[in-house]
């Protein structure tokens, strides 16, 4: 099976069993997005969806956050990965994104990354998810799945994999291809044992026709 062929038939099996992906991060406006996905660094969608109803009740815009105690955040936030350094990545993006942006959410990824806390993955995935823009961000399920999958050659780097992901997959689709990876990895092609036993592409996986 051609590289092409292969894509040809993933994209076409999510088209037709999971028409509608999206993030599992709970979020109203870009500004709760932004410090959703801050907090879901090394740490899963679930656990922030717990912490953020009462993060956003304390600082329901960047501008209460920008004024916030740095005790007050990290208690608000202690129960997630990282909670230091994500406390101190919130308050200064809320502090930028106030004063340098007027409160509002570029859609530019560069511009994006200037936000303390916020990196390629994290800017790709506003840019993509709020503002529908062809970007892919690769976390560690996207990078597990297309490499067993066989969509990346070689890939050692979240970069290596974004570029071979975006270079073959229709503009138009990458922002929902974003979320099948994700949510496949998440519930199927899980780390330690993937389900190859209930999982759709498995006639067109490199992984299962190597170890089956």
């Amino acid at each position: 099976m051609t590289k092409k062929e292969r894509y040809y038939h993933v994209i076409e099996y999510f088209k037709k069993h999971k028409p509608v992906a999206e993030t599992e991060l709970d979020y109203g406006s870009p500004y709760e997005l932004l410090v959703a996905v801050i907090l879901s660094a090394q740490c899963t969608d679930k656990r922030v969806n717990l912490i953020t109803p009462e993060f956003f009740k304390s600082f329901p815009t960047e501008n209460e956050l920008a004024d916030a105690e740095f005790e007050h955040v990290l208690e608000l936030i202690k129960s997630c990965s990282y909670p230091n350094n994500k406390a101190k990545h919130l308050l200064g993006m809320a502090k930028m994104l106030s004063a340098d942006f007027n409160g509002i959410v570029p859609s530019d990824i560069s511009e994006l990354q200037k936000l303390p806390g916020v990196g390629r993955k994290t800017a790709n995935v506003i840019a993509s998810v709020i503002f529908d823009k062809p970007a892919m961000a690769v976390d560690t399920h996207v990078f597990r799945v297309s490499a067993r999958i066989g969509l990346t050659t070689n890939s050692k780097t979240p970069l290596d994999t974004e570029m071979q992901l975006v270079k073959n997959i229709p503009e138009e689709l990458i922002p929902l291809a974003h979320h099948w990876l994700i949510l496949h990895g998440r519930y199927v092609c899980v780390a330690r044992s993937p389900k190859c036993y209930e999982c759709g592409l498995k006639d067109y996986c490199k992984y299962y026709m190597e170890n089956n």
